[in-house]
């Protein structure tokens, strides 16, 4: 937790309840130990998709969809959602939550390596959003370059890791979250902006 107890405790109290099936997704997360955005950086989702107009949206690394499900709610029947991941159960699951909630979009999923996939898709990509392993974040800073669209927006999750970047002794992870956020601050196709919310996220503008 980035932010204290009590910040986090009022933010929560504060956030409006979602729809029934994204909340029984937050629930399952929960009961499983999976790792999801939650609906505090869900509705930054929402809000950038609604600001940019964005219609064609890249997923690295989707989970069981949760992420996918903020997007297309402000996206609806104008939405391409693309979604990588490599839980093969994640795709059946995603679009089992997806259909019952009744969600318009048009989704694409497919399974295996996101840097591999995603290399092999046809840009440009309004959003491209990333939450894929952590020790492969500084790869996707040229892929995000070369897929968005100018003015498109490049969003990264967990750039905080729980605080890990502050400390001096740092695993595999942690220095490749560092060296993605530096990387990504001073790269001249990108103006980044980082966000304490949650596991902190990032807002890059492709220029």
């Amino acid at each position: 937790m980035i932010v204290s107890s009590k910040i986090e405790t009022y933010l929560n109290s504060v956030t409006p309840e979602r729809p029934p099936v994204l909340r029984e997704m937050e629930v399952y997360a929960r009961e499983h130990d999976f790792p999801i955005v939650g609906p505090q950086v869900g509705r930054v989702l929402y809000q950038m998709t609604l600001v940019t107009k964005a219609r064609k949206i890249l997923e690295l690394g989707s989970g069981f969809g949760y992420s996918a499900f903020w997007f297309s709610m402000a996206a609806k029947s104008k939405g391409d959602i693309f979604m990588i991941d490599g839980g093969k159960g994640h795709k059946r699951q995603a679009f089992d939550y997806f259909k019952r909630a009744g969600l318009q979009s048009q989704f694409d999923f497919r399974i295996g390596d996101a840097l591999k996939i995603a290399g092999k898709l046809a840009g440009p990509f309004d959003i491209i959003f990333n939450d894929i392993d952590k020790y492969e974040y500084p790869r996707t800073i040229d892929l995000a370059a070369a897929l968005l669209k100018k003015g498109g927006l490049f969003i990264t999750d967990n750039i905080l890791w729980s605080g890990k970047v502050c400390e001096k002794k740092q695993d595999t992870s942690t220095e490749a979250i560092v060296e993605f956020t530096r990387n990504l601050y001073r790269d001249s196709r990108f103006f980044t902006t980082a966000l304490p919310i949650r596991d902190g996220i990032s807002l890059s503008l492709r220029l």
